[in-house]
């Protein structure tokens, strides 16, 4: 095999396509390797970990047809030490691959591709949608973090996804907090729902581009195809809790305040909260005013206030301030909504005028 390409376009692939390999140690080396394919169809770099896999089309000069596969951790050091300019030739011969660039010139040994599986695709899948890429990149990337980090509960460690009515909706949850966004589709006759590796979803969303992609799945794979790209998971075999049962039907009193403003007096508040992370929030329809307090017996306390209009009953609830700080990254909303339901019942916050967004607290003791 003999192929050159742009060494801007090398680097980023490999940088994408890396993500997909198996980082830990395996009985299987070629499951750590990027395997690099050159024929009529053009140049490929495929990978897996055999939870996810990726096949992506580069454009490059295929001089001479061959497969080969390259350690990704090799290909990746010398891939982000290499400067824009110019092109990279990689030639294979035997069991080994010299990368030439510029005046430096590399020889890395392959690792026998035989072994290397085959990705698997969703078969005869009935549910197709087309949706733009960028729009699902951004639901991954924001609500992973609410997602479970344990596998004990593999279904909490995974996004929830359904499509019903035009409408497509991702949920995650830890438990203690809750994130579910929705977005309009344009194709309004598809259902279903899966649950994808809240893992799986992160590096997915790093590889997809922003124009529209095919989505599809089966019961247990699901795929993103885009021009020159598949993106493929496995999918979680569990049961997703009716978390709709905890989402409170009505509230006893909601303040609405300036984004800046909350985010601002929260992160400075956090500064005295005690080992648990613990931050009280009080709501006082009187005075029209939302507050922020916290204690640290070893630093000291603090308290903010801030102006909101506020309608309902006087309440205060304790949470742990990253998850009141984690919706800031849920909605680009200039003021947001926070409704409770009283003691002991999960707060709602929402971005006002943004109804793609519901975010859900559990509180902690008072």
């Amino acid at each position: 095999m003999i192929i050159s390409i742009d060494k801007k376009i090398f680097s980023e692939a490999v940088y994408i396509v890396t993500r997909f390999t198996e980082r830990k140690n395996t009985t299987l080396p070629v499951l750590s390797s990027i395997l690099i394919i050159a024929g009529d169809d053009g140049i490929k770099m495929r990978a897996t970990n055999l939870e996810i896999g990726i096949d992506l089309k580069i454009e490059g000069e295929c001089i001479v047809k061959g497969v080969v596969a390259i350690p990704a951790i090799i290909l990746q050091q010398i891939a982000t030490s290499l400067t824009y300019e110019g092109k990279i030739n990689l030639e294979h011969i035997g069991d080994t691959i010299s990368l030439i660039s510029g005046t430096g010139k590399s020889l890395i040994k392959t690792i026998p591709y035989d072994d290397f599986p085959s990705i698997p695709f969703p078969e005869n899948p009935k549910n197709r949608i087309i949706l733009p890429g960028i729009i699902l990149k951004n639901i991954f990337t924001s609500i992973t973090s609410c997602a479970s980090t344990s596998t004990i509960r593999p279904e909490l460690a995974s996004i929830y996804i359904t499509i019903e009515g035009g409408i497509l909706t991702a949920t995650a949850t830890d438990s203690f907090r809750l994130a579910e966004k929705k977005i309009p589709l344009s194709n309004k006759g598809t259902q279903g729902k899966f649950l994808i590796p809240a893992k799986n979803a992160l590096d997915i969303a790093q590889a997809l581009p922003d124009e529209d992609i095919i989505m599809s799945f089966d019961e247990h794979q699901c795929a993103f195809v885009s021009t020159g790209c598949m993106l493929v998971s496995r999918l979680t075999n569990a049961v997703y809790p009716d978390y709709r049962q905890i989402i409170p039907k009505e509230s006893i009193v909601e303040a609405i305040v300036l984004r800046k403003d909350f985010e601002n007096a929260l992160k400075r508040t956090a500064i005295f909260s005690d080992s648990f992370q613990k931050v009280r929030i009080n709501f006082d329809p009187k005075k029209k005013i939302f507050s922020f307090f916290a204690r640290n017996i070893d630093i000291g306390e603090s308290s903010e206030t801030l102006s909101a209009n506020i309608s309902g009953s006087a309440l205060d609830l304790s949470f742990n301030h990253r998850y009141l700080s984690a919706v800031l990254a849920l909605t680009g909303a200039e003021s947001l909504s926070l409704l409770a339901a009283g003691i002991g019942r999960p707060l709602i916050i929402k971005g006002v005028g943004d109804t793609s967004l519901l975010y859900l607290v559990s509180p902690m003791n008072q």
